[in-house]
């Protein structure tokens, strides 16, 4: 910590007073993706991409990963072919080290941007490249004009994670089939309440809570922390006090006065395990999502399977949160095997459930130079 017990005390204090009188802290809600402006630089003269195929751009960075690392990379070959691939530095080797979550949102951002491409009058062919999970270019897009859909691009600046607020009470039959649609037989889900749903409520806070005591897991977390308003306008990415859900008082102090390392202390995993007990025991249930194979193929189309469910479910009020530290620690790798035929392959972990209110996306992005190669 940088600041004393005493200090903290005393500016505790000054605050509570200023908002006695009816003023607020500055910057208490931390910054979010609707301070940062929309398009940060103008298409270099002579580049090759233009406006509208740099928003395609736009839309599919708003795909989810881990951490909010959003680890692709884009290389134009000409105006409407390019190579996406991955960057080595945006792995999470210590909780990913196949590849299985990067793969699995370059399908996500593959969907969004086929997505965002048909409403702005192009068709997206995207043929997979890779053969292996660490293969640098993983898929070719190549675009052609054609008619605008009438897809509504809101649903991809509205999707988002929400940890807290769940309803408990089971999804209806007819959002289940909606979800499920998709997925195409691969969505699972156990209503709470039941046996299995409380198997993998368990489940799902021990692997948390072995994850969070695992220090290379728990250190690479600490690389992607953007505690300050500072690290987060700077770097755009990774997991902010907005996107933790940590708000008021708690946010404004953990910003100002907290440091990333400071999580790798005892007491801060502790708060972080008892604080995912809670939230696991709220919702309607879980989702389980499956893939036939773990190739990379089978990978960015599960991820855009799971892209195009995440993108409706707002609109039906119901939110997702991933909990797959279940798919990344041996325990429950090992709990899998022993309760599961070995073609059963997992690749999320989701508890579910209704909102009363949905907020505002706040997990920040990067321009699309920041992640343009070779232009």
């Amino acid at each position: 910590m940088k600041m004393n017990r005493r200090k903290f005390l005393g500016t505790t204090i000054s605050a509570g007073l200023l908002a006695a009188a009816g003023a607020a802290l500055p910057g208490c809600g931390g910054l979010t993706r609707a301070d940062l402006p929309r398009r940060t630089t103008q298409p270099k003269p002579g580049g090759i991409l233009d406006e509208p195929r740099r928003r395609i751009l736009r839309y599919a960075a708003l795909a989810p990963s881990g951490h909010n690392t959003q680890p692709w990379t884009v290389r134009p070959v000409g105006p409407d072919e390019w190579l996406i691939g991955t960057d080595p530095k945006r792995h999470l080797p210590a909780v990913d080290p196949q590849n299985r979550e990067t793969l699995l949102s370059l399908g996500a951002f593959a969907e969004n941007l086929s997505l965002a491409a048909g409403a702005l009058g192009f068709s997206a062919g995207i043929d997979v490249l890779a053969r292996e999970n660490d293969d640098p270019e993983v898929m070719r897009v190549r675009l052609k004009a054609s008619a605008p859909t009438d897809y509504p691009l809101g649903r991809l600046e509205k999707r988002m994670t929400v940890k807290g607020g769940y309803q408990n009470r089971e999804l209806s039959a007819a959002d289940i089939k909606a979800l499920s649609e998709p997925l195409a037989g691969r969505l699972h889900y156990f209503p709470r309440g039941t046996d299995h749903a409380r198997c993998i409520q368990e489940g799902a806070v021990e692997s948390f809570r072995r994850q969070s005591y695992r220090d290379p897991a728990q250190e690479e977390l600490v690389q992607w922390l953007r505690l300050s308003s500072e690290a987060a306008r700077r770097h755009r990415d990774g997991l902010t006090t907005a996107g933790m859900e940590i708000s008021g008082a708690k946010g404004w102090f953990i910003r100002n006065f907290v440091s990333p390392d400071d999580f790798l202390k005892q007491s801060f995993r502790e708060q972080g395990v008892t604080h995912t007990a809670k939230l696991a025991a709220q919702g309607g249930g879980w989702i389980i999502i499956t893939g036939s194979n773990r190739t990379p193929t089978e990978l960015i189309e599960t991820g855009r399977r799971f892209e195009k469910m995440a993108l409706m479910a707002r609109e039906r009020n119901i939110a997702l949160h991933p909990m797959s530290q279940w798919l990344e620690e041996k325990w429950g790798l090992d709990q899998l095997a022993a309760n599961h035929s070995a073609d059963v392959h997992p690749q999320f972990v989701l508890r579910v459930g209704y909102l009363d209110r949905y907020p505002e996306p706040v997990s920040l992005r990067r321009p699309v130079d920041w992640f343009l190669k070779n232009t």
